[in-house]
This record gives structure tokens, sequence and C-alpha cells, in this order.
């Protein structure tokens, strides 16, 4: 048994008798960790399988999490070194053409081997390991010791047990896998596709000894159904799937241990302690394999709770403090692996991209390799993608020019529509003229005004600005005028729009969306619906009134017209008016304008059209959509594909892919351009050029966007408020001094960014010892 001693026992109190549920790599970690820290611990794992009984074959981590067991533990370290292959490279083969990008660095062994590690270190610390054993209940245990750990895996029973405590959501996704092994290693992580005449298929393959290697098998259930793979037993399955890749395995066999067709499932919990019980690894989360993260997590929870138990002093405070650490950190993953497993299951979508396109496509998956260190780990491979795509050398992906009609962008950065509710009876004044002027001159393709208003009822709040009378288009072609004169290149769009049932509410730092407390005006909708329980019930149009507003919109157009804009945007998303009509959760009319789909789409597509036909030939027309209302019984993103096409049909140039806003009662998933999905959904499936917006905030991931073939435009909002030359700052942090990016000739000394403090100091060349 090691002791050490600057190791004490734990204090009064502390944890001192510890029982762990499962005995897995986080389990065995956790349990190793917990006595190293504290020699006099009691710990006890149960484990009802056999000690070599393991499923799965390789396991993958990362250089991060393996820098935390060096730091914890050097014994496990340096085991684990000794077993890790490592390998660079990963390859993607689709349709006969392999393509290979380098500097990645993995790490892999064996699970059965990862285990016998584990196993060795907690017999050496004394750690008692009860195999072939069903743990008691943890309510069991929990009386009998001072921790309970369940680290019982994504079925745990202990979760279950006490779900009403845990709050556990399991959900379950649309392919099926299958985990298998090669008797030979793979020189690369490798990615190949089959297309059969049942479906697409895909193969995930990585060595993880010098003559093994992990093969997992996935397709979507549709056709897994359709290939009989439901009537196929372990044997059949992995000949099968040998036939299907036998170009990837170069003919070799395949073989299983215990592997069945299953559903991965993404597990989380509303919280991860229930007394002195806590939830480890795959018990308290779950991430999808294709970013190999499911040992990563649960060796990195015992890392945590075994820290946070030394310094905290008690058991709650330290369960409290190992969820707080780990919860964003989990989530973050979860976003990665949501996105992942999602683009795996819509790969279909993407196998007429380009081919190299395809390749960055699938490596920046997850979002968490990006453009910007891909060019980093392999700057030919990078470059020859940023060629496919059209850029010129040393011009980075934004930088590149787009065409919508007669309009040419310089680059292919969006200044997102911000309402600023700055305006006099519907009339922009200087701050517009500073704000969007500032922004234009900033370097983004496209500044968009906010949701200028049709009518003085169609105000969102009193401050909302309006194209409704000739003094709103004279000060708004003031504001059109400086752009087009003082910030050559850059473009101004006009957003048009109605609140419908969302107006007559207050500015937004006075209450958002919360009712004006006088001087309110009446609401008009598609149907008699409040947004929230205190807000106006809004009139139902009738044909007269819709008639009469339609007339608004194209008089607002024309207005804009001679107000010298250079896109127009219809507003159909985020709950107001036209959005109303589209989605079902608002739009509950029995006449021709509700009803299904079509229905639902007949009154924005009549306003389309109408405004389209005075708006001037060659300039371009998008639309802002919702894609999903992120609530039941609402828009889809099926339904969004079909607007889309709908709205390009009629001559829609472009859709501005939003999301929500539409009930109050929403539960959006917030997250790294989390929006993104549904306007790439929308590109792939109809050719229809997007922007994407909602949460890119860095020029990293509007490359990256672009490059995937992801959004043909991105809009951002937030950081061009954080800094109204975010552009222009995005083409100097890059180096980059083409024409996407003009710095105005007043602001040139500014075009690098100035020193921040010295750096004359000498280097430190040598270090004496005592």
């Amino acid at each position: 048994m090691e002791t050490e001693a600057s190791v004490t026992p734990s204090a009064a109190g502390r944890a001192h008798r510890i029982a762990v549920i499962g005995g897995g790599p986080g389990g065995l970690y956790a349990a190793a960790l917990l006595k190293r820290l504290d020699p006099t611990r009691e710990v006890t794992v149960w484990e009802r399988n056999a000690p070599d009984d393991t499923f799965g074959f390789g396991v993958v981590l990362s250089d991060e999490t393996l820098g935390g067991i060096e730091h914890a533990d050097p014994a496990v370290y340096a085991a684990l070194q000794a077993e890790f292959v490592r390998w660079d490279d990963i390859d993607i083969v689709h349709r006969d053409r392999r393509h290979t990008s380098g500097g990645h660095g993995f790490a892999a062994l064996g699970r059965r081997r990862l285990l016998e590690i584990l196993h060795d270190r907690c017999r050496d610390l004394g750690v008692e390991l009860r195999f072939r054993t069903e743990a008691p209940p943890a309510a069991v245990l929990s009386a009998e010791y001072d921790l309970v750990v369940a680290a019982d895996g994504v079925h745990s029973l202990t979760r279950e047990a006490r779900a009403d405590v845990f709050g556990p959501s399991l959900t379950t996704h649309h392919c099926r896998y299958i985990w298998l092994a090669a008797d030979f290693a793979f020189d690369a992580f490798r990615f190949e596709i089959a297309e059969t005449e049942h479906g697409v298929m895909q193969l995930h393959g990585y060595p993880f000894s010098p003559h093994e290697s992990t093969v997992i098998v996935e397709m979507r259930e549709e056709v897994w159904e359709a290939a009989g793979f439901a009537e196929l037993d372990e044997r059949e399955s992995t000949e099968r799937c040998a036939k299907i890749f036998a170009d990837a395995l170069g003919g070799r066999s395949l073989r299983g241990n215990k592997s069945t067709w299953i559903n991965f499932r993404t597990v989380t919990n509303s919280r991860w302690s229930d007394g002195n019980t806590v939830l480890l690894g795959d018990a308290a989360h779950t991430a999808h394999f294709s970013i190999g993260s499911g040992t990563k997590l649960a060796v990195e929870d015992a890392l945590a709770l075994a820290a946070c138990l030394e310094e905290q002093p008690d058991i709650p405070a330290a369960l409290q403090a190992y969820e707080t650490e780990r919860r964003p950190v989990v989530a973050s993953t979860q976003r990665a692996a949501r996105a992942s497993l999602e683009w795996f299951e819509r790969l279909p979508d993407y196998l007429d991209q380009p081919p190299r396109q395809f390749a960055f496509n699938l490596l920046t998956r997850s979002r968490r390799v990006t453009h910007d260190n891909l060019r980093l780990r392999d700057a030919d491979f990078t470059r020859s993608v940023e060629r496919d795509f059209g850029c010129p050398d040393g011009t980075p992906p934004m930088f590149t020019p787009f065409r919508l009609r007669d309009l040419t962008l310089r680059n292919r950065v969006v200044v997102s529509p911000m309402d600023m509710y700055s305006a006099v009876d519907g009339v922009p004044g200087d701050f517009h003229l500073v704000h969007l002027g500032a922004r234009a001159l900033g370097g983004a393709g496209l500044v968009m005004t906010e949701m200028v208003c049709v009518s003085e009822r169609g105000r969102i709040t009193p401050g909302c600005a309006g194209l409704y009378t000739d003094e709103q288009a004279e000060s708004w072609r003031r504001v059109t005028d400086f752009v087009h004169a003082q910030a050559p290149g850059a473009a101004i769009g006009l957003q048009l729009g109605h609140s419908g049932r969302k107006g007559s509410t207050k500015l937004m730092w006075e209450g958002i969306d919360e009712p004006l407390p006088d001087g309110n005006w009446p609401l008009d909708a598609a149907s008699p619906l409040p947004y929230r329980p205190d807000s106006q019930t809004p009139r139902e149009l009738s044909r007269a009134g819709l008639t009469k507003i339609r007339e608004q919109f194209v008089e607002a157009a024309r207005r804009a017209d001679r107000a010298g804009f250079d896109l127009l945007e219809l507003h159909c998303a985020h709950g107001y008016l036209l959005s109303g009509f589209l989605s079902p959760l608002t739009n509950h009319r029995t006449d021709a304008y509700g009803g299904d789909l079509p229905g639902r789409l007949r009154f924005p597509l009549e306003v389309f059209d109408a405004v389209r036909e005075v708006w001037p030939e060659g300039r371009p027309m998008t639309v802002r959509i919702s894609a999903t209302d992120w609530a039941d019984g609402g828009t889809t993103a099926e339904d969004a594909v079909e607007i889309a096409r709908a709205f390009a049909a009629h001559g829609a140039d472009a859709i501005d892919v939003s999301t929500g806003q539409v009930v109050s009662h929403e539960r959006p998933a917030y997250g790294r351009s989390y929006q993104t999905p549904y306007a790439d959904r929308i590109r792939s499936l109809t050719g229809i050029p997007v922007i994407t917006v909602g949460a890119v905030s860095s020029w990293d991931d509007v490359n990256s966007l672009l490059l995937a073939g992801r959004a043909d435009l991105c809009a951002l909002a937030r950081p061009h408020l954080y800094d109204p030359h975010w552009t222009l700052h995005a083409a100097a942090e890059q180096e980059y001094k083409g024409p996407g990016a003009t710095w105005p000739a007043q602001y040139r000394a500014g075009s690098r960014r100035p020193q921040t403090g010295r750096t004359d100091a000498p280097k430190q060349r040598l270090k004496l010892g005592d």
C-alpha cells in the first residue's frame, strides 16, 4: 500500500468509508484516487461482471485528460504511457477518394488493458474490489457509508431509483451502431462512407494496440431495418459489416464481443447528488462516441470529485462543488457531442458537397475543431479546402465576396438587425446615424437596420423606428447616404416588419415584452392569442385587415427604395405578425390563412409577392424565419425547410435563419452557434443561400461555418455592440489587407493592433541552482 507523508487523513465529518457502485474506468479511478489521497479510508467497489469482462474495445484519451492523470497519480499515468498507441492523422474516405488531415494527436489503448491497470492500482492501494457481485441499492449503502459513488453507467439503477431527485432526461437518437474490432491497426483515425442500396452507412475506425483496431459501424434506423440487420445475430452482423467495408479492412474479418446494435442515448440530470450519493460518468451524463468523450468525462469526473472532497469542509459542500465545477464542462462537451451526433444522423445531406469541403465539414462537425486550429494542425489540407472554396491566396473565407442579384457584398459578415428603441414617432435620428454608420465604417459587408415597422400600430414599442411616413423615409435617406459615401463597399439593408401580437410594450431596458402601463394601442394578429398571460389580446385580422397591412408593407417598400437601401429583408420570425401566421402555435385560423402549412404560408407569401413587385428587380430580398419554435407542437425543422422553399420559389434570394421568440413558454437549447444547424439543414436540402445567426461570436467561427458549407453569410449582433469595428479587427488579427476589409482613410493608422506593454526586455538565458 502506498503512503505519502504529505497526505493527511480526512478530517472529522468527511468521507472515510466510501462505496463505489460500478467497476468501469470512472468508478475504479475514483476509488484509486480517494484511497491514495487518504490511505486510512475504506473504499469498496462493487462490479457485477468478472474482472476480464468488458464491452467495446479501444479507449481514446486526450492530452488534457492525461495531464490531469499525470498530476494526480503518476503511477497510473506511467502505466498508461507504456500501453498507448499514438497517431496524428484522420483519413476520410468518400466516393473512392481519400483525404488525410494531420496534426491531430490521438492516444488510445484497449479498454480491457485500461481496466487491468486500474484494477492493479486499486489493489496496490488497498481498495477492496468485489467482482461478480451486485451492489446493494444506494439507499442501503448510503446508511452504512459516508459516501456512495454511483458509477453504474448509462442504465444506472441508482439514478432510476431516485429519478424524482436526480431528474434524469434520456434522449434516444436516430442511428444504430455496433462496436466491433479488427485484428490489424489502422494507421489513422478512419471515417469511411458506404452508399449502399439500403442507404448510407459509416465506419469509424481507430487503432488501440499495435495490431488491433476498434471499428464502429453506424447507420440511421431506417437503413438498419432496410438492410435486414434486425434479423441477424452477432456473427452474421459482423460478417455483413466486414463485406460492406471490405476496402477499409483490406478484406480482413471483424470480430465482436457480445456486440449488439444499439441506439445512442444522451443522459442528463437536473441534479447529480442525493444526500451522500453522487452520480459519476455515464450515470450522470453521456456524450456521443464520435467525439470520444465517454471515458474522458468519467475520468475527469473522478479527478474533480476527489479534489473537491479534499478541498471542502464536508461532504455536502464537496458534492455541490463537484457539480458546480463539472456541470459547465460537461454541458459544453455534450453540446459538441450533440452537434457531432446530429451531423452523422444527417450524413446523407452532405454527400454531394465537393470532396474536400465534405472532409472539412466532417472534421469541424462538433465545432471543437475550427478553421484556425485546423490551419495550424495541417496548413496544406486547409489551404486546399480554401482554394476549392474560392479564396484567393492569403484571403480568409470570411473576406471572399458574395453576390445576391446585382448586389455584391465585399465580405460574408452581416451586422444583424438589432432593435435600438431610440426613434421618436418612428423617425430614426442621430443615434441611428451614428450606430449604423459606425458599423458600416467597421468593415462589415452588409449592415442591417433594426426591424422597421410598416405602421404606427405595427410598432413593438414607442421607440421603434418606422417607414410609414415621408419624414421617416427622409431620415433613413440620411443614414444610407452616409454609408454609401463614407463607407464605400458597405451595403445597407432594411428589415421590414410588423409587431403583431408582440406590440405595445415597454422599451427593452424598461421591461422586455411587458405591456405599456398606459398609452397602449390595439394589436393585430393571425389569431386572438396574447403573447403572455399579462399581454394584450390582439384582434384576429379580417380579410380587409389583411389587405390593409399588405398595402402598408408595399408602401414601406416603396419608401425603402427611395431611401436608398441596397437590400430588403421581410421579417417573418420571432413571433411578430408574419411569423404569427407561420406557426401552428399562434395561428388557429379556420379560413384559407390557417390550417396546414400551405394555408399558414398564404399571407406571408402574399406580402412577399406584393413587396417583391415594387422592390427594384436588381436588388435582393431576403426573409428571416424562426426555424423552430422551441416548443412542442410548433414549427419544426422540417417545416422550416418547406417555408424556405416556398419563399425561394417566390423569389427570395436568401433565407436568414433564426429561431424561437414565437411563444413565451419556449425552451431554447442555447450554445455556441446554436442556430446554425437549422440554416445548415435548409442550405443542404434546398441549395438556397442562407444567413446564419445566433451566438456566432468569433472570426474563427465565421470562417469555419463558411468553409464547411453550413452558411453563405454570418450575421453577428452582440459582437458588433462590443466592437463596432469587429470586421476590421478580424482582418487585422488574421493579417489580411485585401479588398474584403478596407479601412477608411481616416482610420488607416489604427489598422495595426497597438502594443500593450514593453517587448524589449532581455530574455532569461540561464537558471542556476543553489
